[in-house]
């Protein structure tokens, strides 16, 4: 189980989903992924978090900060100002 401050809210078919899984991966950083047609608990816990307002995958949450879309910017700068680093190999 891993503890990381990162979850990202995807679907299988969601092509930016595994753009941003690769992309975090080359950084080292560690995320939980949560297949929210696969399972109802991960999508209601997004629909939570998001105030219901649903507007498509990927949904990342960074240590409480919502990233909607894979935006690369936002998810770097996001990762530094939370200060998570990436996990030793």
């Amino acid at each position: 189980m891993n503890n990381s401050q990162i979850t990202i809210y995807s679907t299988t078919w969601c092509a930016f989903c595994k753009t941003e899984k690769q992309y975090l991966d080359k950084l080292g950083i560690a995320y939980t992924e949560k297949d929210i047609e696969a399972d109802k608990a991960a999508y209601e816990e997004l629909m939570a978090k998001n105030g219901g307002n649903f507007q498509g995958v990927p949904v990342t949450d960074i240590a409480g900060e919502i990233i909607l879309g894979f935006d690369r910017a936002k998810i770097d700068a996001t990762i530094k100002e939370k200060n998570i680093q990436p996990v030793a190999a």
